[in-house]
């Protein structure tokens, strides 16, 4: 699973975003999933305290992520 679907899966399942909200974000993310978060929060979609939620599990490791 790419770290976008953990995300969105993230977004729908932790912080309770409807799937329209995020394809909303995913649209406007375009090209660059990496500004999905930026996204949420720049059509309110999310208040401040979620993006750094948001932020803050982006950091946290990952199942099935690997360190070498």
């Amino acid at each position: 699973m790419t770290t976008q679907a953990r995300l969105i899966e993230y977004l729908e399942k932790e912080m309770g975003l409807s799937e329209d909200a995020i394809a909303l974000a995913v649209r406007q993310a375009g090209a660059l999933p990496n500004l999905l978060p930026i996204a949420l929060w720049k059509y309110g979609l999310i208040t401040a305290e979620q993006l750094d939620q948001i932020f803050d599990w982006l950091e946290a490791p990952q199942p099935g992520q690997n360190f070498v």
